[in-house]
């Protein structure tokens, strides 16, 4: 019971910090993480042990798998080079420069051990970023930093085992490592897309057989996220991949005919689980804080001095990460822009313009939940016996960074951003119509030349009025897809009178149901589904 007790105030805090992030001006997963710290104080006695293996299990593979699926595949293309460069090739460069300047700090620590650390916290946390800009980044940067930690979740973690290994065993080969670092990474991905295109293959069966009730669809495409994981680590693979791949591949085979239903609660359960997951992450976070503090200083006889010393550390490791990762990406942008101007294409940023940009992707790289997860894996022994080194303290760094790089990102992302080109909304508009009037000239069509074989006069009178009011809604909607900007003002000034006045009268109308509940006009299972009809009405109306 008491374990239900702790899962129910977790939730009922995860709530309640979304809605007091609307009156506190502070991020959302500092606000979460200040209170787990708060709830582990003894005095209100919160405890959660985090099981590193059950966290990464629990949390990780469904965020991953819903960023994958969210992820635009065009963009991904598109920024294919810079994803893969952020994601794999900065991380090792991180790796070795982190890992040294982390060993010369604390000589006492075996490189192998630095280089572990400096991998568990090369790992970034795009969520963390999405809610600390509330989505005011430019597309293009957001997709940048939303693919890069898609992959290199997978490219840290694999890295920071081997380095783990390393110093267990005392053995390292370079040549081994990237051998199998390889099979590990496509390996975990072949299995991710294999799982994903049987499941689709299922999806089409049991429709065909007609089979629509979304709630197995759904329940199992929450189980392929999981599926996928444990398969590939099962298999020594990278499960984080898998789960990327899964959720990328499902989305090109969520296009199944006669599955509206599906994909409106798929939606629905996904963003809640979203919501849910990630709240729960920084809150667990939080509440881990208290116990690393205390294994940290407890054992030195003047905690005070070695915790200054330990924010003398944090700060230090912060800043080479943020040098690094700086240096990496200015230099990306500047060789990138070179090539593209002696291609004869225009460079997409310039002068200071650059400077902000890799100012927002430094600054934009925050640790979060899996550099956590990773770091609290340590063993406690090494294979001689002897105690891991300095293990604590090493923990209590990588917590260290995550808190600072949290609020270095609230404090300056919001001043950096206004400096970056935003997003050409008008362009993107223009796009949007010229997709629009596709699909309708193409319904227009296909009215234009439907032949309908009505068995009499009445039911051809019938299907030639249907189509005539569908044409003539359409063609209205086309028409606003290619008029001027008058025409826009006015039709919107007629969709806000339409709008008042469409959500009025569902209003109404389930004012007037509940008035027949009261006086017992209907039962409640009338209510329950004409209420649903209402909802949806009004979900479509809000979409709109």
């Amino acid at each position: 019971m008491q374990l239900l007790y702790t899962i129910l105030i977790m939730l009922l805090v995860v709530s309640g910090t979304r809605i007091s992030a609307q009156f506190i001006p502070l991020p959302l997963p500092l606000l979460q993480i200040l209170i787990g710290a708060l709830l582990a104080i003894p005095v209100l006695g919160l405890h959660v042990r985090l099981d590193p293996e059950l966290f990464l299990l629990l949390f990780i593979p469904p965020l991953l798998f819903v960023d994958g699926w969210r992820m635009p595949k065009g963009q991904f293309r598109q920024l294919r080079t810079p994803i893969l460069l952020l994601a794999f090739a900065l991380v090792f460069f991180t790796i070795l420069g982190a890992g040294h300047f982390i060993h010369w700090l604390l000589p006492q620590v075996p490189l192998a051990a630095c280089f572990a650390l400096a991998a568990v916290l090369s790992p970034t946390d795009a969520v963390a970023v999405s809610a600390i800009t509330h989505d005011r980044l430019p597309s293009t940067l957001n997709n940048l930093l939303q693919g890069e930690a898609l992959m290199n979740d997978a490219s840290g973690l694999v890295a920071f085992k081997f380095a783990v290994a390393a110093t267990l065993t005392g053995v390292f080969s370079i040549t081994d490592a990237s051998m199998q670092f390889m099979l590990v990474a496509f390996g975990g991905l072949a299995i991710g897309v294999a799982l994903s295109y049987m499941l689709g293959r299922l999806r089409a069966w049991m429709i065909a057989r007609g089979w629509e009730d979304p709630a197995p669809h759904v329940l199992l495409l929450l189980l392929l996220p999981f599926a996928a994981y444990v398969a590939a680590e099962h298999l020594g693979l990278s499960g984080i991949l898998s789960a990327v791949a899964a959720g990328m591949m499902q989305s090109r085979l969520d296009l199944l005919p006669r599955q509206t239903s599906t994909r409106m609660l798929n939606r629905s359960v996904w963003a809640l689980l979203e919501f849910t997951f990630n709240g729960l992450i920084f809150l667990l976070l939080g509440l881990q804080l208290p116990d690393i503090l205390n294994a940290a200083l407890g054992e030195h006889a003047a905690p005070w001095s070695f915790a200054l010393e330990a924010v003398g550390m944090v700060l230090a490791v912060y800043a080479v990460l943020m040098l690094l990762r700086f240096g990496w990406v200015y230099s990306y942008w500047r060789v990138s822009g070179t090539v593209r101007r002696l291609r004869g294409e225009p460079t997409r940023f310039a002068g200071q313009s650059r400077i902000a940009l890799s100012a927002v992707l430094t600054l934009g790289g925050v640790r979060g939940a899996v550099t956590l997860a990773g770091v609290m894996s340590l063993p406690l022994l090494l294979n001689s016996g002897q105690a891991f080194p300095e293990r604590d303290l090493l923990i209590l760094i990588a917590a260290g960074v995550i808190l600072v790089s949290l609020l270095v990102a609230s404090v300056a992302l919001p001043r950096i951003l206004p400096r970056l080109p935003q997003d050409n909304g008008a362009l993107r508009e223009r796009e949007l119509n010229r997709h629009r009037a596709l699909m309708l000239e193409s319904a227009i069509r296909y009215l234009e030349s439907e032949d309908e074989r009505a068995a009499d006069a009445e039911g051809a009178i019938t299907s030639v009025e249907v189509k005539a009011r569908l044409m003539s809604e359409y063609r209205d909607l086309l028409e606003r897809a290619r008029d001027g900007d008058e025409a826009h003002e006015q039709q919107r000034e007629v969709d806000r009178l339409e709008y008042r006045l469409r959500l009025q009268a569902l209003r109404t109308q389930r004012l007037e149901l509940y008035r027949m509940r009261k006086d017992n006009e209907l039962d409640d299972d009338m209510l329950t589904e004409i209420l649903r009809d209402l909802d949806i009405a009004e979900a479509r109306l809000h979409k709109g």
